[in-house]
């Protein structure tokens, strides 16, 4: 049974009282877990909300929360929505300069601080008037204590009852084009995609699971594991770190699952490796009375084989991926969307499958393609208000009511979308034409030497490709991988039109990741970041006579 309460918090409340004794939070540590039941979390959010409503009592009432994925930023989130507070999530890689930066920015009066890296090194960031809140899992032990706070005597807590028209929590992006920005998100916002959710993602199910590793922070985990699995009445898994990912997945077998494509990439790597390559798969699922054993084998060995969704989002997933794991019977829904519109554009339905689109545009959510940039607008009472303190970015966000999505897309005539790259990423050439490097990158990404990509080529005559190599490049001595490269370059660029054929390959050396701030935290590239970090040599590659060089 689904809850029949609408805001999240209230869904939360109803659970207590529902099923006080069942599991809502399993947080991972070693080969045990640590379980909070829907009592007990009622107990940590009460407790954390009456301290918060005796120490935040003038506005803005924006209480932060820096941690990694893990049962107490679940608990935290509760407690200041409790507390009539608006909660402000930050990634758990911030420097200690840009946690400064969006701390003052976003005027929080109080910082939940939990499982993090590098403590030692951004504590530096808060600013003095900052009230901080260590969880049991954070390093810090220099000042307030949650389960000191758990010991405390309160007066009788009264929940607070979320109002539709009241800012809930404010989201800052994840900064791909520049300074992060923080979008105002409503309660009737939160709402409304609960209520989607019911319907698309099947709440319904009984005993639902989900397991939480991409950032809290960012809207599509906030949707799928947060508000769904709090809406279901479901159990949600955290994984302890990088390194028991796959245990952590494999134990929570998971039936609602949102993945990213470089995840899906990983799986796939891993799949081939364990079975002996692509050649060796195709020959087993060609045998009858395998066929579906094998499709079981590789599900139960993932953890996915009681997964009913299926969900990636936060960057395009290559067709050909979709179109592999479709041939395992994994039918794998993308979908799309943005901060700025709780990510709630479009979703792929799972019984109408169409590679090479978003999925199907929501019912309630009015798109349409401007006619001279090809951008993405879009319409919906889930819209956010905007970026908090930025009115001049809020009104360039939106014409005439209709959100600008920044994205170039397509819509064909039954509400499919598809992604054709982004107004921003265009580039000029020296030969005054424009190229779109999204899809060229994601052709490129199909090969199984390449890992990830990113076209540039401003003011060049022609772009060149950077390239980071897969684990399967080290397998090839230099002369095989080199004519594997070229061979790419001969059959990627005929794809595209002539001013978009790439020159050259660029294999770079350093790895890009989250911590260079090449990589969102949702894994999508920093554009800008990786131009910037080698716009110094792009000239002497461009002019030197290989076709793939080496870094």
């Amino acid at each position: 049974m689904i809850s029949t309460y609408q805001s999240n918090l209230e869904n939360f409340y109803y659970w207590t009282q529902e099923k006080p004794n069942e599991i809502f939070l399993k947080q991972p540590i070693g080969d045990d877990f640590i379980d909070f039941t829907y009592q007990e979390a009622e107990n940590h959010v009460n407790k954390l909300a009456a301290f918060l409503q005796e120490k935040v009592q003038s506005e803005p009432k924006h209480v932060g929360i820096m941690a990694k994925n893990s049962a107490y930023w679940i608990l935290a989130d509760l407690a200041i929505s409790s507390a009539a507070c608006i909660s402000v999530p930050f990634y758990a890689t911030l420097t200690s300069e840009q946690l400064n930066e969006v701390l003052v920015h976003s005027d929080c009066q109080v910082l939940i601080v939990g499982k993090l890296d590098h403590w030692d090194s951004i504590k530096s960031g808060i600013p003095a008037n900052v009230l901080i809140i260590h969880t049991p899992e954070s390093e810090g032990k220099d000042s307030i204590q949650w389960n000191d706070i758990l010991n405390q005597e309160f007066p009788a807590f009264q929940p607070h009852k979320p109002q539709h028209n009241e800012l809930s929590t404010i989201v800052y992006t994840s900064g791909t084009t520049g300074s992060p920005k923080g979008v105002m998100i409503s309660n009737s916002s939160v709402t409304q995609a609960i209520n989607l959710a019911r319907k698309i993602a099947h709440l319904d199910t009984p005993n639902a699971r989900f397991i939480s590793y991409l950032p809290l922070c960012h809207i599509a985990e906030r949707n799928i594991v947060e508000f769904a699995s709090i809406a279901s009445g479901g159990t949600i898994y955290f994984v302890e770190n990088l390194l028991t990912f796959k245990e952590n997945l494999h134990r929570a077998n998971p039936t609602h699952f949102l993945a990213v494509p470089r995840i899906w990439s990983k799986f796939q790597e891993g799949i081939l490796e364990k079975i002996g390559g692509q050649k060796k798969l195709d020959l087993l699922l060609k045998v009858p009375i395998l066929n579906q054993i094998i499709k079981n084998k590789i599900k139960k060995g993932l953890g996915l084989d009681k997964a009913i969704l299926m969900i990636t989002g936060a960057a395009p997933m290559p067709p050909e991926l979709l179109k592999w794991y479709q041939k395992i019977d994994f039918f794998i829904q993308e979908a799309y969307g943005m901060t700025e519109n709780m990510g709630l554009n479009s979703l792929m339905p799972r019984d109408e499958i169409r590679i090479g689109t978003v999925g199907k545009i929501h019912e309630n959510c009015q798109t349409r393609i401007d006619p001279e940039t090809k951008e993405i607008q879009m319409k919906a009472d889930y819209n956010s208000w905007g970026y908090y303190k930025e009115d001049q970015l809020t009104q360039e966000l939106f014409v005439d009511g209709w959100l600008k999505t920044g994205d170039m897309g397509e819509i064909d005539s039954n509400g499919f979308l598809s992604i054709i790259g982004r107004v921003k990423d265009n580039f000029k050439t020296s030969k005054g034409q424009y190229v779109s490097p999204a899809p060229i990158e994601n052709a490129l990404s199909l090969h199984e030497l390449v890992e990830v990509a990113c076209v540039v080529g401003v003011n060049l005559p022609q772009p060149l490709g950077l390239v980071l190599l897969s684990p399967q490049a080290n397998k090839l001595n230099t002369d095989d991988l080199v004519n594997s490269l070229e061979e790419l370059l001969l059959q990627t660029n005929p794809q595209f039109k002539k001013y978009e054929y790439l020159k050259k390959l660029i294999i770079l050396k350093e790895p890009w990741t989250v911590e260079n701030a090449c990589l969102t935290p949702t894994l999508k590239i920093r554009r800008m970041q990786i131009e910037k970090n080698v716009e110094a040599r792009i000239e002497s590659w461009y002019q030197a006579k290989e076709t793939i060089i080496f870094e």
